[in-house]
C-alpha cells in the first residue's frame, strides 16, 4: 500500500549537513498497526513527514498503491495530504479559539469552497459529531481547548484526523505528552480503530510496551531499517540420542 525506497534526508544548519536518513527502505500493508521505533535522532519523526508528502527526500522514491507521490507538485500534495492522510502529533495543534467541534471540522472547511461548505455543512458537522461522540468526546463538543485535559484534547485532534475518512493514519508520538494510563486509552482508541475500520496506522513510539501490542515493530538505526534477529537453527536430533 504505502512504500519508501532508498530513502535518503539530510538537514543542513549554516555549514554543517546532518544526514538523518541513509538509504532506508518501508513497506506498509493495507489495514496493518506498526510501529516505529529508535533511539533519538533516528529518522523516526523525518520518516514520517515523508510518507505523509509534509517533506520531499533528497534521494529515493515514495509509492502509494504503486503510484509515486514524493514528485508531486504541491498542489497535488496538498489535496492528497487532505484526503488520504491522517495526522496525530505529540503536541495536539488545536486552534485555541475555536470549539472541540469547530477543531474538528477544520480539515472539512479546508477540502471545501465557500458554496460548498455552505451546501454540505450539515452533513459534515454531522460526520464531526459523530466521531467526538466516537472519541468519548460528545459533551465536550463546545468547550475549548484549554478546558480540555490532555487526554481529552488529544481525542479531539484523532477526532480531527478521521474527519476527512483517511486511508492511512500517522501518528507522531500521540502518548508522548500523556500519563501511562491516559497514554494506554489513546492506544486502545487506535487499535480500535484499526480494527474496525481497516485503518493503515504508522506510529512512531517510544514507548517499547505500547509498541508491542501493534502488529508489527519496525527499529530505526542510524538512519535505516534494521535487519530483524537471525533465528538460531534448530538443533538437529541425532539417531543416536532418540
Amino acid at each position: 500500500m504505502l512504500s519508501a525506497i532508498n530513502l535518503h534526508k539530510t538537514y543542513r544548519k549554516h555549514a554543517v549537513q546532518v544526514p538523518v536518513l541513509r538509504g532506508l527502505d518501508l513497506h506498509v500493508d493495507p489495514g496493518e498497526f506498526l510501529s516505529i521505533v529508535g533511539q533519538s535522532g533516528s529518522g523516526k519523526s523525518t520518516l514520517l513527514h515523508l510518507l505523509g508528502t509534509l517533506d520531499r527526500p533528497d534521494q529515493g522514491e515514495i509509492h502509494l498503491d504503486l503510484a509515486r507521490i514524493d514528485n508531486l507538485p504541491a498542489g497535488a500534495r496538498d489535496r492528497l495530504r487532505n484526503a488520504t492522510f491522517g495526522y496525530i502529533f505529540q503536541f495536539y495543534h488545536l486552534l485555541p479559539e475555536l470549539s472541540t467541534l469547530e477543531n474538528v471540522l477544520i480539515p472539512q472547511m479546508i477540502g471545501h469552497s465557500i458554496l460548498g461548505w455552505m451546501v454540505k455543512a450539515r452533513g459534515l458537522r454531522r460526520r464531526a459529531e459523530e466521531l467526538l461522540e466516537r472519541v468519548g468526546l460528545k459533551h465536550r463538543i463546545k468547550h475549548k481547548p484549554r478546558e480540555l485535559s490532555g487526554g481529552e484534547m488529544q481525542r479531539a485532534a484523532i477526532a480531527r484526523a478521521l474527519v476527512n475518512h483517511p486511508r492511512i493514519l500517522l501518528a507522531d508520538e500521540p502518548t508522548g505528552n500523556l500519563d501511562e494510563d491516559t497514554g494506554r486509552e489513546i492506544v486502545g482508541l487506535l487499535h480500535s480503530l484499526n480494527r474496525s475500520e481497516g485503518l493503515t496506522i504508522i506510529m512512531v513510539t517510544h514507548n517499547r510496551d505500547l509498541a508491542m501490542e501493534t502488529d508489527r515493530i519496525v527499529r530505526l538505526t542510524a538512519g535505516r531499517v534494521e535487519d530483524p534477529p537471525e533465528l538460531a537453527p534448530t538443533p538437529s536430533i541425532s539417531p543416536a540420542c532418540t
